[in-house]
């Protein structure tokens, strides 16, 4: 059986001890039981998968997804061609 490399298991570790004293609102599961999706108080996301790679192995992909909230505020200005 294939390890997975340490990189994924840390962050599958880091997205999942999110869940870690927070409150569950929802939970949906896709009906051929390859997805998951784990609404957090708060509006955090918790993504769990189960994906084939393009060798055909078996992979679980894990993705948190912060509240619109917690992003950034604000924007980046770039500006172009301005000359003084």
């Amino acid at each position: 059986m294939p390890i997975a490399p340490v990189q994924d298991l840390r962050r599958i570790a880091e997205a999942v001890g999110q869940l870690r004293g927070r409150t569950v609102e929802d939970v949906q599961v896709r009906s051929d039981c390859r997805f998951l999706r784990i609404t957090l108080e708060g509006g955090r996301i918790l993504l769990i998968s189960a994906l084939i790679d393009e060798f055909g192995k078996p992979r679980l992909d894990v993705d948190l997804l912060r509240a619109p909230e917690e992003l950034a505020q604000g924007q980046l200005e770039v500006p172009f061609g301005v000359q003084e």
